[in-house]
């Protein structure tokens, strides 16, 4: 009688039992170079014999034959390299979409328990965002607002309930625990790789224009371009909605108040910025777009 045969339960094979071999991207276009130059080179120099048999001749053919493969091969490796490339960037990229929606779910704990208004995160990220391209930011230094914004209260999460959401005026050493949490915010940042260099607005949107801010005490540019287009948006939303702590603004108070802290605590081009763009940016941060 004849054994039957078990099926392979490897993690590289296929339901049956097949066996799947996985190569990694450069062993992929190493081995495609070397598989389709040797058929080049095997091909065209029996045709270039069967052709040619002038010595001369062959000599001239052979150096242009050379030439040929050089230039063949080096569009296949662009196009190759090319493809890698692209699957690598598709990759890291649906990486960081699965690390923000994280991010996302964390803030909206923060959010309740923090008892803010809803939407509250997503709303100052998309304001900070539109505010930071008016500023001329793009690229990189735009992805790292959008995870600063989303992350500016990351720090509070060490922080007892009692000091969050009470509802009075805090008390000196309450205060003084409040203001450790831009450095905790920081801290906490810097351990995670892709977040590091988004750390500033956490750390510095409760610095000043004016320089009496903290936690460092920084001064006018000395306070890094993302934390002050954040603190304005922050002000903004901070009045403009209902708070534990205080009723919502009418927005022509708020309006006016951000033009009274302006070159005091707001960096005054950058409200300038805000307020002459003030209804599309509402609108960007009233309106989900996601």
């Amino acid at each position: 009688m004849c054994t039957p045969v078990s099926e392979c339960t490897c993690t590289g094979c296929a339901p049956g039992g097949v066996l799947l071999v996985t190569l990694s991207p450069q062993l992929r276009t190493a081995g495609t170079y070397v598989l389709v130059s040797a058929a080049y080179i095997w091909f065209s120099g029996h045709l270039l014999g069967d052709l040619v048999h002038d010595p001369h001749r062959i000599v001239m053919y052979q150096i242009f034959k050379g030439w040929f493969f050089v230039l063949g091969t080096g569009l296949l490796l662009y196009w190759m390299i090319g493809r890698t490339v692209h699957r690598l960037a598709e990759a890291n990229r649906r990486l960081v979409d699965s690390h923000e929606q994280a991010l996302r779910v964390l803030v909206e704990a923060m959010d309740v328990r923090h008892k803010e208004t809803s939407d509250h995160s997503e709303r100052v990220v998309r304001m900070t965002m539109g505010l930071a391209r008016l500023a001329g930011l793009e690229g990189d230094a735009l992805r790292d607002i959008k995870f600063g914004a989303l992350l500016h209260d990351i720090g509070k999460l060490a922080l007892p309930d009692a000091i969050l959401i009470k509802p009075g005026k805090l008390d000196e050493s309450e205060t003084r625990l409040m203001r450790a949490h831009p450095r905790i915010g920081y801290d906490m940042l810097q351990r995670v790789d892709f977040l590091s260099s988004a750390s500033v607005i956490p750390y510095s949107h409760h610095e000043r224009w004016d320089g009496d801010g903290y936690p460092q005490g920084l001064k006018g540019d000395e306070i890094p371009l993302a934390a002050r287009i954040f603190s304005v948006v922050d002000v903004w939303d901070a009045l403009s909605f209902q708070r534990v702590y205080k009723h919502a603004w009418p927005e022509a108070d708020v309006l006016k108040y951000l033009r009274e802290v302006s070159g005091s605590q707001l960096d005054p081009t950058l409200v300038q910025l805000f307020l002459d763009n003030y209804p599309a940016l509402k609108t960007l941060a009233l309106n989900p777009t996601r």
